[in-house]
């Protein structure tokens, strides 16, 4: 694989407006704004991406969540934030491990992630140096509303 998106998670799930539903997919379980316009962003692009859960780790779109949880990768100490080893393991049985560039659509916390997931590769940031989630969302919502890439 040549190139590979990454979004992150995010807190508000599906299940906070719908506690009934049993799983979903990963692209309908993290409704947040942020996450949304992210989703909305790589899908406009049409290339290949990955949701990165501090619960499930490296979730294809289409691949399932099965409930809720509250966690994310600054609780560290914490046995239920899956390990870096987990997520490398699962880069490799989905056979994407061996990306040549990859595009972190977050915050400056992934950065230390990205670099230990995919030693190789080339890593790119394109949300770096935003001051704040509104001011990535106003680049998100721009490059979406204008058809192009950050």
């Amino acid at each position: 694989m040549n190139e590979l998106y990454v979004i992150p998670s995010g807190k508000p799930k599906i299940w906070d407006h719908k506690p009934e539903l049993g799983s979903v997919k990963a692209c309908e379980a993290y409704t947040g704004t942020f996450h949304r316009l992210l989703q909305q962003y790589v899908e406009m692009l049409d290339v290949h991406w990955v949701i990165i859960s501090p619960k499930y780790g490296i979730l294809k779109p289409d691949e399932y969540v099965p409930e809720t949880y509250n966690l994310s990768f600054s609780m560290k100490r914490n046995p239920d934030v899956i390990s870096i080893e987990s997520m490398s393991q699962q880069l490799r049985e989905k056979r994407l491990s061996d990306a040549k560039r990859v595009v972190m659509l977050g915050g400056k916390k992934f950065k230390p992630i990205m670099e230990q997931l995919f030693p190789q590769a080339s890593l790119h940031y394109p949300l770096h140096g935003s001051k704040g989630i509104g001011a990535m969302q106003k680049s998100l919502k721009d490059a979406i509303s204008n058809k192009r890439m950050l």
